[in-house]
């Protein structure tokens, strides 16, 4: 079973105990980690043989028909069946040029260049996320030495009440 959560759906119970442990120590304790779509991987299809099998043939089979050169042949076999659809259609059989253009040349040719799409817009993600890792780090590491100033002012504040009481 996976432990991630459903698409819009509540955070799995590690997410929850990962929130809830970072709640409960110092912020100078906390490590940010950037978590890349292979450490991911592994809760799709688990870390076992067939799990990592299966991982890599759909990413195999995705970056294969995910690109524009599978588009343009995906274009050339729809339109192997374009002369028998038009003859169909034009006697009057709708169902046969409709299917045609749904099934072969719609549904053939918008996979891979959906997927295009959506390969670069999780570069693009992807890349946000890095950008938005080393920022949140730089400010966590400012904030930490903030807390240590203001701990050593603390400090001298207390010598200076000691020393005049």
């Amino acid at each position: 079973m996976t432990d991630h959560p459903a698409e819009g759906g509540a955070p799995s119970s590690r997410q929850e105990a990962a929130t809830t442990a970072a709640d409960a120590s110092p912020p100078t304790g906390h490590a940010h980690q950037l978590v890349t779509s292979y450490q991911v991987r592994t809760q799709i299809h688990g870390t076992n043989g067939i799990g990592r099998f299966n991982n890599w043939l759909a990413v195999l089979i995705t970056r294969g028909v995910g690109t524009m050169w599978a588009g343009y042949l995906f274009v050339l076999i729809a339109l192997v069946s374009l002369p028998q659809a038009l003859a169909a259609f034009v006697q009057g059989d709708t169902v046969t040029g409709i299917t045609w253009l749904s099934q072969s040349f719609l549904q053939l040719v918008l996979l891979p260049i959906i997927i295009v799409g959506q390969n670069i817009i999780s570069a693009s993600q992807d890349a946000r996320a890095a950008a938005d890792h080393k920022t949140l780090t730089t400010l966590h590491a400012m904030n930490v030495r903030q807390l240590q100033i203001l701990e050593q002012q603390q400090q001298i504040l207390e010598l200076l009440k000691s020393e005049r009481a």
